[in-house]
């Protein structure tokens, strides 16, 4: 008797085994494919900042919808940084929830993921805007920027009527200079009468600040600014549209940043609707979140590795809101696009001396 309850017993354990195996059988190094996970940490301009990170959220937005996730802790979500200490705390969370996948938005959380991938080995992390190497549960995801900022220099250099062009970064950084010295570089091309002032915020959400910079710049007679400054950007579409509703024959433009910020540049003056708004240079992290987030789902993860995108990878352009460029600007930029990709024009990623 004791020996068939011995033997029963068994074959239950055996059986219980089997279970559980089938039922682990299904994942990958992210997780199951079938509850796959992913979620992203904003660097301080927000997730609202009409720029770089809404654009990673519009990304993570749309690959949920695609595969059928619910915003929160099984599906998707993000956690935005009001500062900078708040980078390893939001990184925390996000693995603490089981995301499988978590990004951070912004060079600026380099040092937080490099110190949670190596706290964290079974989970997957990406940066953006940024490279890190030797960790292979970290992937990086890079953009030419400075292709796309030359696309619109073209504009800016044949819109302006004053030869006097402005650029407000958010921070004077290596990353932010990739904008500059491909603007500049396309201004030059096309109108080598023109100057091109260069000012930073120190941060990138001071909508305040970039205000009074755009203020200065537009009174000393700069008709066309170019901002990479996030947040703090907001604040040259801001003095831009008073200057408009103070006097609606007076020409001056923004240059959008990171995503078609056409909507940025909507104004009323005097009853009749104008958009200050010249085009933007669309860089596209929601493409980038996108491709990562299916082929981490799927279980082909590139950690260790840097996956960078330019105008040849379609990472990289001029908005398709061109309401304000005329049919000369557009094919000159169609020319230059073209040189690019073809590699007869290389564009400077660092501002010259």
């Amino acid at each position: 008797m004791k020996k068939r309850i011995f033997g029963l017993a068994l074959v239950m354990a055996l059986a219980a085994g089997m279970l559980l195996a089938a039922c682990g059988s299904n994942g990958n190094s992210s997780g199951d494919k079938d509850k796959f996970t992913v979620a992203l940490v904003t660097d301080t301009g927000g997730i609202d900042d009409r720029s770089f990170n809404q654009s990673a959220w519009e990304g993570m937005q749309q690959f949920g919808k695609d595969n059928h996730l619910k915003k929160g802790k099984g599906g998707y979500d993000y956690l935005q940084s009001k500062s900078d200490a708040d980078y390893m705390t939001n990184l925390n969370t996000a693995v603490r929830n089981g995301f499988d996948l978590v990004y951070g938005v912004g060079y600026k959380l380099q040092p937080a993921i490099e110190k949670i991938a190596d706290q964290r080995k079974n989970k997957n992390f990406a940066i953006i805007d940024s490279v890190i190497t030797g960790k292979k549960n970290v992937a990086s995801i890079t953009f030419k920027e400075q292709e796309g900022s030359f696309l619109v220099g073209v504009v800016a250099g044949m819109a302006t009527k004053s030869n006097k062009i402005g650029f407000v970064g958010g921070t004077d950084s290596d990353l932010i200079n990739k904008f500059a010295a491909g603007f500049k570089a396309g201004v030059k091309a096309v109108n080598p009468k023109a100057s091109v002032q260069i000012q930073y915020v120190g941060s990138f959400d001071d909508a305040s600040k970039g205000s009074s910079i755009a203020s200065a710049m537009y009174k000393s007679g700069v008709d066309v600014i170019y901002h990479a400054a996030g947040g703090s950007g907001k604040g040259v579409f801001t003095e831009a549209k008073n200057i408009k509703q103070s006097n609606p024959n007076k020409e001056v433009w923004v240059v959008g940043v990171d995503r078609d910020q056409a909507d940025e540049g909507q104004v009323t003056a005097n009853g009749k609707d104008y958009n200050v708004t010249l085009t933007s240079m669309v860089k596209r992290v929601d493409k980038s979140v996108i491709d990562l987030s299916a082929k981490a789902k799927a279980g082909n993860f590139p950690g260790g590795k840097t996956i960078v995108y330019g105008l040849k990878e379609d990472g990289i352009g001029i908005a398709p809101t061109q309401d304000n460029l005329t049919p000369e600007m557009k094919s000159a930029v169609k020319t230059w696009k073209e040189k690019i990709i073809n590699g007869d024009v290389t564009v400077p990623d660092k501002l010259s001396k």
